[in-house]
């Protein structure tokens, strides 16, 4: 199947579920903006959990911090926010549609991705085995025809976006041939820039508002903050500032459904140290930061680090962490070492020192900052790629099963009566009594017990109980794994302790010592 009908099915499967709805869905949706479910919020929570104790729980020199949403103006003039914080957009005017002119040209560069992994995908079915990619990229006429060609759009597209060179941006548009996907013309306006900030007023009476923007990212309230965490926290460098927070971006190609949107969620660290270590620091960080994914059991051919070609001028090192996703490996997570920059300009916007006093060696400096940034909606969105799964079973049927991993699942063991009388609702309702204080525990009696256990695979539930009448006998239930399908009769005195450890955040967490 094409992996643009998996991530279509993917899509069905997160509202069919409960996992993700289109936002304002009875007044036809609000474009770009959506609403996480019962069972996507608590697979959302699960993440952020996880992400949240392995900064705060295992790093005793990092603290969290929750900063507000609206912030003074003039420290998104400070970040450069007010001045750079813009995209290339070009329009089409024939179908009056606007696009990304840099998404326009990332996506004809993908195309020659395609081709060329075509080509390979049809050679590799004709000679099986003894098929050997790198031998055939080399010597392949068409497959060095397609990468010669994205070789030299990629040069020319890396080039243009230095400045970035709008005109250069259109004329690259024209020259691949790229149309309009409504219209299919190649009637572009010129390229010019949008500032992506929401804007708003805050105040009272009309004549005394001024403006304020929605935080287009949460790095920010970090920095204005450093100093107070850092004397109330009797910090040492190097020490972290963490924080989970949802930020604003006046998108205008939001596309791929909760991969890029105008309200999304960050989780960032910023990791202060001593100017001159900041490259040492920069490659551990992205290690641990690599393992933290890693210990997800994803494995490890779908992820890569992609080093920036083109830095912030802020900025001396730079990487993403790419997931492979249905429609390619995209960055789930930044890793970059910004300098002094940031502390630097608010100490000079708002006109107060916040340099860093050493009492070992009696000096003031402006530490350098490290920062892991990950979209949680991005990383959410990651994990429902990868655990969506549609099996052949051996009776011909065919099951769809989530297979999250069992800390992030929203629901860790369902309850379910074999029947709905004599007695077995109410041993059941004992069970879920029971445990639900330890794990996310769910009782279910509606449907067949075969229909039910379909139904906590599509969300991912990794362990199903089936109360019968031996359970009023003997005290035990009959235990499905879901993975394998598997089933063993267990005592009930016995699921916490066979179900509990393998459900909590902290066996996850234990992977990254």
């Amino acid at each position: 199947m094409a992996q643009e009908d998996v991530f279509k099915k993917i899509v069905s499967h997160c509202k069919e579920y409960g996992f993700v709805f289109p936002s304002s869905e009875i007044y036809d949706g609000l474009a770009a903006v959506y609403d996480y479910g019962q069972n996507g919020v608590e697979l959302k929570n699960n993440i952020k959990e996880y992400w949240w104790k392995s900064m705060v729980l295992l790093h005793e020199n990092i603290v969290g911090i929750d900063s507000a949403i609206f912030m003074h103006p003039t420290i998104w003039k400070a970040s450069g926010h007010v001045d750079a914080f813009n995209d290339p957009l070009i329009d089409n005017r024939d179908s009056k549609k606007r696009y990304r002119a840099d998404v326009l040209i990332e996506d004809q560069i993908a195309k020659y991705d395609e081709k060329i992994n075509k080509e390979i995908e049809k050679a590799r079915k004709r000679f099986g085995d003894s098929f050997d990619e790198e031998k055939f990229r080399q010597t392949s006429q068409r497959v060095i025809e397609h990468q010669q060609k994205r070789d030299a759009l990629h040069a020319r597209y890396t080039e243009a976006m230095q400045g970035p060179n709008l005109e250069e941006l259109k004329q690259i548009i024209l020259d691949e041939g790229i149309v309009d996907p409504i219209s299919g013309t190649k009637n572009w306006t010129d390229v010019r820039q949008f500032n992506l900030m929401f804007s708003t007023e805050v105040g009272s009476a009309s004549d005394a508002t001024s403006k304020i923007y929605l935080r287009p990212e949460t790095a920010q309230g970090i920095f204005v903050n450093y100093l107070n965490v850092q004397k109330t926290g009797r910090m040492k460098i190097p020490f972290g500032i963490a924080q989970i927070g949802k930020a604003f971006r006046n998108e205008i190609v939001a596309r791929q459904f909760i991969f890029r949107m105008r309200e999304f969620e960050q989780m960032e660290m910023q990791f202060f140290v001593k100017p001159g270590t900041e490259m040492e620091w920069f490659e551990k960080w992205k290690q641990l930061r690599m393992k933290w994914h890693q210990a997800l059991g994803f494995g490890a051919e779908n992820y890569r680090f992609h080093d920036h070609e083109k830095l912030a001028f802020y900025a001396n090192a730079a990487t993403d962490i790419e997931f492979k996703m249905p429609f390619g490996f995209k960055e789930v997570e930044g890793i970059h070492s910004r300098t002094d920059h940031d502390l630097s300009q608010h100490e000079k916007f708002s006109g107060r020192s916040i340099k860093y006093f050493d009492p070992q060696t009696k000096e003031s400096y402006t530490p350098y900052d490290i920062e892991t940034s990950i979209g949680v909606d991005r990383m959410f969105l990651s994990v429902m790629c990868h655990s969506f799964c549609e099996e052949k079973l051996e009776n011909g049927e065919t099951r769809v099963v989530l297979k999250l991993p069992a800390a992030l699942a929203p629901v860790k063991l369902a309850v379910l009566p074999l029947l709905k009388k004599d007695g077995l609702p109410e041993k059941a309702r004992e069970i879920v009594d029971e445990l639900k204080f330890h794990f996310n525990t769910h009782y279910d009696e509606k449907d067949t017990i075969g229909k039910r256990y379909r139904r906590q695979d599509a969300i991912g539930t990794p362990y199903c109980v089936t109360v019968d009448h031996d359970t009023l006998k003997d005290n035990t239930v009959t235990l499905r794994f879901r993975d394998t399908m598997e089933q063993e009769r267990v005592n009930i005195a016995d699921l916490r302790s066979i179900i509990e450890d393998k459900v909590s955040i902290a066996s996850l967490l234990k992977k990254l010592q």
